[in-house]
């Protein structure tokens, strides 16, 4: 009979960096709060190179500092990168993640139009009858109702705008568009069906980029991210309602 494999200092690493990244970004352990090293050993039955490698980690995301005299003390939100992929999964899996959804579309509001009028102006003639393609095929997955294809191909049309946009900054934040992405399905935010008028945005980005209709463009991906923004709001309103509706009725006083 085999012995269970122990776990590898990597993967109790990985583990503790998710367990107290989670924390922090739930406000479970608080701002400005001091993390003892010997206490995170004992708690999570982990080394005390494994714990300083995790706190080494979550102080390169702005989460943690390590202060003479005080030890590691835990960061408030403005001074976490707030562009890590990580940072913005831990955002999204917390209590507040329509908050940080919402944030998150303010700055794709933008970004992305602004990047749809460019590649509109710039991209080249294959690049944009790729998008042309991807926008064909987005609306199929759609239609199908397949989800996890859709998500995918979701993600690689607004990847491929921002490349064509031709500004190297601009495209560098596919990553912070992907998470957004797939963030509000992991999490429900997603209607299950696309909605059409979705579908046919995502043909009119292309269409008018393929065209060179700069302003047709951005208004298009304008609306992309404020429907979105729209069907977060109303879907997590919904969740609310339901959870709400569950709950056994309370006395009130006058």
């Amino acid at each position: 009979m085999q012995t269970p494999k122990a776990e590898s200092s990597a993967d109790l690493h990985s583990a503790l960096v998710q367990t107290l990244g989670l924390a922090i970004a739930e406000g479970n352990l608080a701002p400005h709060s001091i993390l003892r090293l010997d206490k995170l050993e004992a708690q999570h039955g982990v080394s005390r190179s494994v714990v300083r490698e995790a706190t080494r980690v979550l102080s390169s995301m702005g989460m943690l500092e390590s202060r003479r005299r005080l030890g590691t003390v835990v960061q408030p939100e403005e001074s976490w990168n707030l562009y890590d992929p990580q940072v913005i999964r831990w955002r999204l899996a917390s209590s507040r993640r329509v908050d940080q959804l919402r944030a998150l579309n303010e700055l794709r509001g933008a970004i992305e139009p602004q990047a749809a009028r460019l590649a509109a102006e710039r991209a080249s003639l294959d690049a944009a009858s790729d998008l042309v393609s991807q926008a064909a095929r987005l609306w199929a997955a759609g239609q199908r109702s397949d989800q996890d294809e859709f998500l995918r191909l979701d993600i690689e049309f607004h990847a491929a705008v921002l490349r064509a946009s031709g500004n190297p900054m601009f495209s560098q934040l596919h990553n912070l568009v992907a998470e957004v992405l797939t963030g509000r399905t992991e999490h429900g935010l997603m209607p299950q069906l696309p909605q059409h008028e979705a579908l046919q945005l995502h043909v009119d980005v292309a269409s008018a980029i393929q065209r060179g209709e700069m302003n047709t463009a951005h208004a298009a991906m304008r609306r992309i991210v404020e429907q979105s923004t729209e069907e977060i709001g109303d879907i997590w309103s919904s969740h609310q309602d339901v959870s709400s509706a569950s709950q056994p009725p309370q006395l009130g006083g006058s």
